[in-house]
């Protein structure tokens, strides 16, 4: 690792810096200490202070060296494979015990020993009435299910269930505690995880977010030390993000993001791009550090598609300029 100017740290969301080690050192017992998130050269992603050496070493409290905090780890350690190209189906080994949680409708087929049940609110807590009155009602705001579903190997022998893709493109497992334990997804990607993941919601905090981001105002935030498992439709795109730097993509085409990386909207800009350039409004614009994933077939624009060559339309106007126009491809491109 180098001493030099190209430190940062994570704060509220937002990378602060570049700033020098000594630097970075000096400020971490106030933004976290060694469980802070830190960037900086030869590391490939953002990373806990306690789990780089040459810093914990240095982080200190009334004089002395601040060991490493023991950390158990929370959620199912599950087995998975995924199985398939471009319709793909992730199957799953669970040892006596283990539990996935999943969206309602993605099981694809279970073995006998697999319990199913049907659980209104947070599953991996044993909260009263209200609490789970709360976590639900917060899924509502996403867009999905008051209920998600959990399968557990009840028995005393090992159990396979399996979870399948609702559209063609590919399942994308996400290791969150090699990914600083949270991500954001958009709210259809996620498909299943492993017990101890915790699913609830994410507020996107600027108003043209909120208002045309195609994922809305309201995204997923998944927090944990386990495995999760989104989809991503048509062909991935990984994209890893230096600080400061910016890409622009179709508001729908946004999977998953690591909570580092600033997510805002933006409009397309000329009269002649917002009319006839068939990309919607606004376009979205994605700031490091931190990762994305992308997908080069949103299920908004699978579905336009089939809905504009649906039984009834006229042929003959699938080129013309009122259909060109049309309001909802005007405002949300793909959304």
């Amino acid at each position: 690792m180098s001493d030099g100017n190209g430190w940062y740290y994570a704060e509220q969301g937002k990378p602060v810096g570049p700033m020098t080690l000594d630097e970075l050192i000096a400020r971490l017992p106030k933004v976290g200490g060694p469980d802070a998130l830190v960037f900086g050269p030869d590391l490939s992603d953002w990373t806990a202070a306690r789990r780089i050496a040459r810093i914990a070493s240095r982080l200190q409290t009334g004089g002395a060296t601040l060991p490493t905090p023991p950390r158990s780890r929370r959620a199912d350690e599950i087995d998975y494979e995924i199985v398939g190209e471009e319709m793909q189906y992730v199957e799953m080994t669970l040892d006596p015990g283990e539990m996935v949680i999943a969206e309602s409708g993605a099981m694809f087929y279970q073995s006998a020993g697999i319990r199913m049940q049907t659980v209104f609110g947070d599953p991996n807590k044993d909260a009263g009435f209200l609490d789970k009155l709360v976590a639900a009602g917060r899924r509502v705001l996403t867009g999905e299910s008051l209920f998600m579903t959990t399968f557990e190997a009840a028995g005393s022998q090992r159990e396979r269930i399996a979870f399948a893709a609702p559209y063609p493109g590919k399942i994308v497992p996400m290791h969150l505690d090699q990914l600083g334990g949270e991500l954001i997804c958009q709210k259809d990607s996620f498909l299943c995880a492993a017990r101890g993941v915790e699913i609830s919601i994410a507020f996107q905090k600027r108003i043209g977010v909120a208002l045309f981001g195609g994922e809305g105002f309201i995204m997923q935030r998944l927090v944990g030390d386990g495995v999760a498992l989104i989809h991503a439709g048509g062909t991935l795109m990984h994209r890893e993000l230096a600080a400061g730097e910016t890409i622009k993509v179709d508001t729908g085409c946004l999977v998953a993001l690591q909570p580092s990386v600033e997510y805002d909207i933006q409009l397309v800009g000329g009269i002649k791009n917002t009319l006839f350039g068939g990309e919607g409004l606004f376009i979205a614009t994605l700031t490091g550090p931190g990762r994305v994933w992308l997908q080069s077939l949103p299920f908004s624009r699978l579905a336009g598609r089939v809905l504009a060559n649906a039984v009834g339309r006229r042929k003959d106007d699938q080129g013309s300029l009122l259909g060109g126009l049309a309001l909802g491809g005007l405002l949300g491109g793909d959304d």
